[in-house]
């Protein structure tokens, strides 16, 4: 087993072959799209990396696989579709088709077609997620008047079932849109995602103390964000250049994690 809370650096494929099964809890993570970047010219097989990741995975473990496509003469590639499919053909759930709105718009991908400010978040499980903390933080425009519901009941005069009044509260589940901006937050990678995209994704779909993984590591932040909510957490890299930059990051923080 490959020693937990800190950065290993090299190959993703190796690295994975030498975690046992069902050992993880968490993937959160954001593979290189097609080859929009080169990210110091290494390549990565990924149908090697989703057979490795179905194999370390707990029931009802969670992967949230965060993508998008490139645009190729006139067409995009398709090609984060073809990966959601694919977990779905090695057993796992596609439970969540999840988008992450970056606002403002970013470039064109055509110039046919409408600025691009999103990409997908797959959320795909290992049977039935074990953990699933939704957050309840988008404000209710009713909160604090009151809806009608229908309960269990059955009235005793007519057997139908019986009306209540429900107060709205203030705050309900967020939806699976999410908007976050592209905040770089000092960061030198050139691709990452935000610190508050795998922060909530962490608190959703794992405990303290279970063990997140990040197999295209990059800055860190995933490891980061695991570190900072309790988790145990293993990133992987293959750029040394970007293995420095997450040690650099992990190591600004002092929250101590749970013992293994």
């Amino acid at each position: 087993m490959l020693e937990l809370n800190r950065i290993h650096c090299g190959d993703n494929c190796d690295l994975l072959g030498k975690m046992p099964r069902e050992c993880v809890d968490l993937v959160v993570t954001s593979p290189p799209y097609d080859d929009l970047r080169t990210y110091g010219g290494h390549s990565w097989d990924f149908f090697g990396v989703a057979w490795h990741l179905k194999r370390v995975l707990k029931p009802g473990g969670v992967i949230v696989w965060v993508v998008a496509d490139a645009t190729k003469d006139g067409s995009e590639t398709g090609s984060s579709m073809e990966q959601a499919l694919h977990f779905k053909r090695l057993g796992l759930n596609l439970l969540d088709t999840m988008i992450w709105n970056k606002p403002p718009a970013g470039a064109n991908g055509n110039n046919d077609a409408y600025p691009q400010s999103a990409e997908f978040m797959f959320v795909v499980t290992k049977g039935k997620p074990k953990t699933s903390n939704r957050l309840a933080d988008r404000r209710n425009a009713w909160a604090g008047t009151s809806t009608q519901t229908t309960s269990g009941g059955r009235s005793p005069k007519y057997g139908a079932a019986s009306k209540e009044r429900q107060e709205i509260p203030e705050f309900g589940l967020r939806t699976n849109v999410w908007d976050m901006d592209k905040s770089r937050e000092g960061n030198e990678h050139p691709a990452p995602f935000p610190f508050d995209l795998a922060r909530d994704h962490i608190a959703t779909w794992s405990n303290p103390g279970d063990l997140v993984l990040d197999p295209f590591s990059g800055s860190g932040t995933t490891a980061k964000a695991a570190k900072e909510l309790g988790r145990r957490f293993l990133g992987l890299e293959i750029n040394p250049e970007y293995c420095a930059i997450a040690e650099r990051r992990i190591a600004q923080q002092v929250l101590e994690l749970e013992a293994v």
